[in-house]
């Protein structure tokens, strides 16, 4: 009897369109892009992306930055050329009929694109980023289900919502706990490189766009010139970006602690700041979780146009906006939002946490619980994610 020859099947490489217009969903594209290739080393990309996802082999069909604006009065005198984006990336989706179609954020637009797409076929669509609708404005996970199959979610306590609204969803980690910390050693060098001995430093981050920077850095450095007088030899340290610097530099002209303005800064830099400081005064935002994985006790203070708080205080869910108090389900963070936003009390809060007190004790508890349940020590989030994808298809 004669051997039967083996007969081997060509399995066709994963094809997928994924679409980032921020330079966070850029990283998360990024790691997800590794992730899948991982999982399957043929994998090919196409869509829109930034220099990270770019570099992982996606052919970005044009330049992400045309995507990256944001409010009425940026968008409006964009609204037809993005108009025309919305329809090409569409269009290169039909053309394309990839395994899927990934969205990362973005929803203004990515969530539009995944409607065409919809209306003319059955590609599956998954997007990265569960819109916050336990906080404001819960019709959106509704509206979202109609054009989106998949959720790939940053925080635990996101899957349910977006289950009820009838699409899948798995909570793959924050890319947070990915994130290379400093050491000791790091830090103390910091400290020395920007003439910083044992004097207390804070680390100050009153946001990385301009209508936050004008509403909050004339209140942060009030505060902080609270803090000095209880605190000879209080210095800051403050991390922003280029495109803001001569902004940013004009509004701490006249702050206290003779601040040390970093500009854009490398990330081990940024680590190292973050790790140097004894405690922050923050804008709310993610960066509450890039402190607590830092374990840098820290003060929130935000607020906004009186209109748009007006608006957002009706709409609100939750009694919190800080994302470790709500991961942690504690309220160890203080946060000053709106018209509490006042340097008097942020300043309190401040020369609290920069002592051994209860309250700092209790807030480095809720950053240990924050980073366990957001992945830390588990496998990589865009590994997770990769899994997840290959999952949902």
């Amino acid at each position: 009897m004669g051997h039967v020859p083996l007969v081997q099947t060509a399995v066709t490489p994963r094809c997928f369109y994924l679409i980032a217009g921020e330079p966070s969903g850029d990283r998360l594209g990024a790691a997800l892009m590794q992730g899948l290739r991982q999982l399957d080393s043929g994998c090919a990309f196409h869509g829109v992306g930034g220099p990270l996802m770019m570099a992982r082999g996606l052919h970005s069909q044009f330049p992400m930055q045309e995507l990256s604006v944001m409010g009425i009065t940026e968008v409006l005198p964009r609204y037809f050329a993005l108009k025309r984006r919305i329809a090409e990336c569409a269009a290169a989706v039909q053309a394309l009929k990839p395994d899927a179609m990934i969205t990362i954020d973005s929803p203004d637009f990515c969530l539009r694109v995944a409607r065409l797409v919809k209306a003319a076929g059955q590609i599956r669509t998954i997007h990265y980023v569960a819109p916050s609708v336990w906080a404001w404005r819960p019709g959106r996970a509704a509206k979202m289900a109609e054009v989106i199959d998949h959720v790939l979610a940053l925080l635990p306590f996101e899957p349910p919502y977006m289950e009820a609204a009838g699409m899948g969803c798995t909570f793959v980690g924050h890319p947070v706990v990915a994130e290379r910390q400093a050491s000791a050693a790091e830090a103390l060098a910091f400290r020395a490189a920007h003439g910083i001995g044992g004097e207390k430093l804070v680390l100050a981050l009153p946001g990385s766009r301009r209508g936050e920077v004008a509403r909050l850095a004339g209140r942060f450095g009030a505060t902080l010139a609270l803090v000095a007088a209880a605190e000879p030899g209080l210095r800051v340290v403050l991390p922003t970006l280029d495109s803001i610097r001569a902004q940013v530099a004009a509004a701490i002209s006249d702050w206290p602690g003779n601040p040390v303005l970093l500009s854009s800064p490398d990330l081990a830099t940024k680590a190292a700041a973050f790790a140097a400081a004894d405690v922050a005064l923050a804008a709310s935002g993610t960066v509450s979780l890039e402190l607590a994985a830092s374990r840098t006790p820290m003060v929130i203070g935000y607020d906004m146009a009186w209109l748009s708080r007006q608006i957002v205080a009706r709409m609100m869910r939750v009694d919190t906006v800080t994302l470790v108090n709500l991961v942690s389900e504690t309220r160890a963070v203080p946060e000053f939002l709106g018209a509490a936003c006042q340097p008097g009390p942020m300043a309190a809060a401040l020369e609290e946490l920069m002592v051994a007190s209860p309250a700092r004790e209790a807030q480095l508890q809720a950053m240990s619980v924050t980073m366990d349940r957001l992945g830390f020590g588990g496998e990589a989030p865009g590994l997770r994610a990769a899994q997840a994808v290959m999952g949902a298809i």
